[in-house]
């Protein structure tokens, strides 16, 4: 990245979606979401899509593309477009396009990436340790709160080790549950049920269950090892209400905080699946703000505060809570790359608080373009 450009030129942002991960095409959506709400007047706007085989290429930005048409037509990124590589030059981070029969050709200097990448390769800090080498800014949290973020059981142990509550749980390799299965399953219903089963490393609620009994736990663990090697076996919050909080750094660096919103599952949901979240038909409800008692509300409203620094976040993350019946809160987990279209919860709840969503856009990158990169 250069400290010597034009002073008109404007920041040129790339867009960054797709991956590797399950979560290929909520990333799409997100990214068409901010596609469409970015103020191309004060950015230079490129979309670059990461196929699910790993290959970057210069997307169209069609943003109708970018959308769920249902159960069965979740979108993707095209991998026949032109090949697209960040070149580190000295000074500079350019963009370089590869097409069949054409020599490359350079699109420009990249100013910063908003890396609109949910769950591994994208969310757990490997692509943001490639944008450190690189030498570029990117919009989110650096590698390791990316990383701690994104896997769960250790989300865990660093949200306990700051003094906050989590609930009880129990980390199952594939290797453990292939050489111990009695082990695992002794560990487990010491747990007591019901419980849920997540891959440790996921989201969207991609590979997870609710296990009622004993017998329902083998099923639940080789789903949740079909999407990751480790599966996070936690207790229930029977009873509670799933509530939520976004965090966002000022521009001097403050983080800030939304106000807090509940997840209202209705319909034949026994909890916050992947149907509830994404499709339009089912019977979901997102209370913004959530009706909490006014103390209850800034408690919560602290201990996302205390858990993003935690981590040593940066930018923004969803910080989720379970509201127990007697009222006590409970850390659930930490988003550093939260669900982000128009409809999400994490811009709703901004956009409660005064921050609308272009508006909320606008101040990630610009935080991004404030920073450096390296160690801060």
């Amino acid at each position: 990245m250069s400290e010597h450009s034009g002073p008109t030129r404007k920041p040129r942002v790339a867009i960054v979606f797709g991956g590797r991960s399950s979560e290929h095409a909520i990333s799409c959506v997100t990214a068409g979401s901010v596609l469409a709400a970015i103020d191309r007047t004060a950015y230079d706007v490129v979309p670059i899509g990461i196929a699910p085989d790993g290959r970057w290429v210069l997307e169209s930005g069609d943003t109708d593309r970018l959308q769920i048409k249902g159960p069965d037509q979740l979108p993707s990124v095209d991998g026949d477009r032109a090949t697209v590589a960040l070149l580190r030059e000295a000074g500079s981070t350019d963009l370089v396009v590869h097409e069949p029969s054409q020599p490359p050709h350079t699109l420009g200097e990249v100013d910063v990436v908003f890396p609109l990448l949910h769950g591994p390769w994208g969310e757990d800090g490997t692509i943001q340790g490639m944008f450190e080498m690189a030498g570029v800014r990117y919009v989110g949290a650096g590698v390791l709160a990316s990383a701690v973020g994104m896997d769960k059981s250790y989300a865990k142990l660093v949200l306990r080790a700051a003094g906050l509550p989590v609930m009880p749980s129990v980390t199952v390799t594939a290797r453990e549950w292939y050489r111990d299965p009695d082990g695992v399953r002794h560990r487990v219903a010491e747990l007591g049920f019901p419980l849920f089963v997540k891959p440790a490393r996921a989201g969207s609620s991609m590979g997870i269950g609710k296990v009622h009994d004993a017998g329902e736990l083998d099923a639940a663990v080789e789903e949740a090892h079909r999407h990751d090697p480790k599966a996070l076996v936690e207790q229930a919050a029977v009873g509670a209400r799933e509530v939520e909080c976004g965090v966002l750094e000022a521009l001097d660096g403050t983080p800030e905080t939304s106000v807090p919103a509940e997840i209202i599952v209705g319909g034949e949901h026994e909890f916050y699946d992947f149907a509830a979240k994404y499709l339009p038909e089912e019977h979901t409800e997102l209370a913004v703000p959530a009706d909490l008692p006014e103390a209850t509300a800034a408690e919560l409203r602290e201990m996302a505060v205390r858990a993003f620094a935690a981590i040593d976040g940066e930018g923004l993350a969803r910080v989720d809570f379970f509201v127990m019946p007697d009222g006590s809160l409970v850390v659930n987990e930490i988003n550093t790359m939260p669900g982000f279209t128009p409809t999400s919860m994490y811009p709703r709840m901004w956009a409660a608080s005064g921050v609308d969503y272009p508006a909320l856009v606008d101040r990630l990158i610009r935080l991004a373009l404030r920073r450096t990169t390296g160690l801060r």
